[in-house]
């Protein structure tokens, strides 16, 4: 016979700033839904954290608990969008569409740079 999960009521999954502006580190937490978010006493469970900075091998850290995170989507908890983009990089949701546009803009941009660059250098080899 199946365990019976319980269903709790506007659970969300959300991630919190520890850190400080120009240093983010985020904790991926379970809470109520309008409770707040920085409040320690209203967290039922920590379900992973993230470093958006990335490190020395030019990595961005995550570290999820991903049974957890499933039991508490099984017992109606939502996520946030930033939540849900990073577990669709993950792979354990499908990829946010958020996350296709923002790579184009970024591609956009690499290229844009690389077109201003190389008219600048072209620029100083007909001046030099």
């Amino acid at each position: 016979m199946a365990a019976v999960v319980p269903r709790y009521r506007n659970l969300i999954i959300r991630s919190v700033l520890v850190g400080c502006t120009n240093r983010p580190f985020y904790l991926l937490r379970v809470q109520p839904r309008h409770k707040d978010p920085w409040d320690e006493a209203a967290t039922l469970e920590q379900v992973g954290t993230y470093d958006p900075m990335p490190n020395a091998a030019n990595e961005k850290l995550v570290a999820l608990n991903l049974d957890r995170i499933k039991y508490w989507l099984g017992t109606g908890a939502k996520v946030t969008r930033q939540v849900e983009q990073l577990l669709g990089l993950c792979g354990f949701f499908p990829v946010h569409p958020m996350s296709y546009i923002e790579a184009s803009r970024n591609r956009k941009k690499a290229a844009a740079k690389a077109q201003l660059e190389a008219t600048d250098s072209s620029k100083q080899e007909a001046t030099g």
